[in-house]
């Protein structure tokens, strides 16, 4: 029998230590170990990696990523009336889960992860999407992650693996299809929570590209997007005057139509005006 089977019922220990979920933490928790399972089982082989896990809660995904065969798993918790459900779950598997309490948003967990690194997370709702823009904008690439299987609300993850001509294609979709694959892995609906969100949620897996796409200076892509993005309905022309004053040209140069606007525009296309638009060094 494996530790996992050893620890009591989550609904037990969340009565035990009075862990009723907080909407101002963005808490809503997964209680059911066969969804956990399966979360932990997406990220692939866990036995060789090290952990970062934001916003365990009660502990029911670190335990399915203890019992699939973590090496080690860093759990940071920024509620600390879930630390002593940790160190519960920290007791039956001796050595192998760290608990870290702070805002996820304000603390660095790389000095205590070896790698590989893979990220693992039921993302708080209220900072998920910042915390993955930070995950995937590092001062270098490729990042201290190979991969994030990350739940996120429905819309968010739609927006991730959005494609051009879609509603949900944006600023969030280029950055992460970028530098990385980006495929929508498990969906659930608000009733596998407690307590239920308003919302669906779904399970995004990202794997880290050894380099971007497409060459493009970082910053200046980000400026592009941007700029067309705030001003979707607007023709590119007109939303991206203010980047240079030869916009159309610059535009016609790689192959994009003055006319056309944001989401008609490839990744491709959008890293070959990035491009155009870099000064020469």
């Amino acid at each position: 029998m494996s530790a996992i089977d050893d620890l009591p019922p989550l609904r037990e220990v969340i009565a035990r230590h009075g862990l009723a979920a907080r909407r101002a933490l963005g808490q809503n928790f997964l209680l059911d170990l066969n969804l956990t399972a399966r979360i932990a089982r997406t990220a692939g082989d866990l036995t060789g990696a090290d952990i970062l896990e934001i916003g365990p809660g009660p502990g029911g995904l670190t335990r399915a990523l203890l019992a699939e065969g973590a090496r080690h798993v860093l759990a940071v918790e920024k509620d600390a009336r879930c630390l002593p459900a940790l160190e519960e779950i920290a007791a039956a598997y001796p050595g192998r889960l760290t608990i870290m309490q702070g805002d996820a948003l304000e603390i660095d967990p790389l000095a205590h992860l070896t790698p590989p690194v893979k990220v693992v997370a039921n993302l708080p709702y209220n900072v998920g999407t910042e915390l993955l823009v930070r995950w995937l904008t590092p001062p270098r690439w490729p990042p201290f992650w190979e991969s994030l299987t990350l739940m996120f609300q429905r819309e968010v993850a739609e927006r991730i693996v959005a494609r051009p001509g879609s509603k949900a294609y944006g600023r969030l979709a280029i950055l992460a299809q970028w530098r990385a694959e980006a495929h929508i892995v498990m969906r659930l609906p608000p009733g596998a929570f407690t307590p239920p969100p308003k919302v669906s949620s779904a399970v995004v897996a990202l794997t880290a590209l050894p380099a971007p796409r497409y060459p493009a200076d970082p910053a200046v892509l980000s400026r592009v997007v941007a700029a067309a993005f705030n001003q979707r309905r607007k023709m590119l022309r007109a939303s991206l005057r203010g980047l240079a004053p030869d916009i159309e040209a610059r535009l016609e140069s790689v192959g994009i139509a003055p006319t056309a606007r944001a989401e008609e525009i490839s990744l491709e296309r959008f890293c070959a005006l990035a491009r155009a638009l870099t000064p020469p060094r």
